[in-house]
């Protein structure tokens, strides 16, 4: 591949890591409050942009969307920015995205767009959302494991399998969009 060519998948891919960060943010603005942890959509696009752009570039979306959070854009669920919610009960998931992106993004590479095995890795990328999140909500809010569990974890299951499962349809329309030699 030339320079040239090189530079120019680059630059679309970036604007498409961009684009996945905006819906990102979008996502958390459809928030359903039930506790320390709101019900978003954040995940769901997180989970596609690891599976449409691969691990490298949904690592970098996620990196922009917590960074712009960072420095206080709203951009978080219920519209709030700032280092004090990466710090708050929510923090976990929220670091837990950059993780879900490269693992979800590795483990729907080797899935070779098999739509059950990218099933398996968005549940995956799911479960590596809610590892820091829960540990890290346990310890903000000072409570049992089994509590952070029952506030944090279980309540979000459903809406999860319900997520990944809307997720595949969107993947088989958007993919061709993204890489059309696909």
């Amino acid at each position: 591949m030339s320079e040239a060519m090189d530079t120019a998948v680059s630059l679309r891919m970036m604007v498409y890591a961009a684009l996945m960060a905006a819906l990102i943010a979008v996502g958390a603005f459809i928030a359903i409050p039930v506790g320390p942890v709101p019900i978003v959509l954040q995940n769901l696009f997180v989970l596609l942009a690891a599976v449409l752009l691969g691990s490298k570039w949904a690592a970098v979306s996620v990196g922009v969307y917590l960074l712009a959070g960072a420095c206080g854009l709203p951009v978080f669920a219920g519209g709030t920015g700032g280092l004090g919610r990466l710090l708050g009960p929510t923090g976990g998931y929220l670091i837990g995205f950059l993780a879900a992106a490269v693992v979800t993004g590795l483990l729907a590479r080797w899935s070779r767009r098999r739509a059950a095995l990218e099933v398996l890795a968005m549940a995956a990328g799911a479960l590596v959302i809610y590892l820091p999140g829960v540990l890290w909500l346990q310890w903000v809010a000072g409570i049992t494991p089994a509590q952070a569990l029952a506030v944090g974890f279980y309540p979000f299951l459903p809406g999860d399998a319900l997520k990944i499962a809307a997720a595949v349809p969107i993947v088989r329309a958007v993919r061709p969009l993204i890489n059309p030699q696909s």
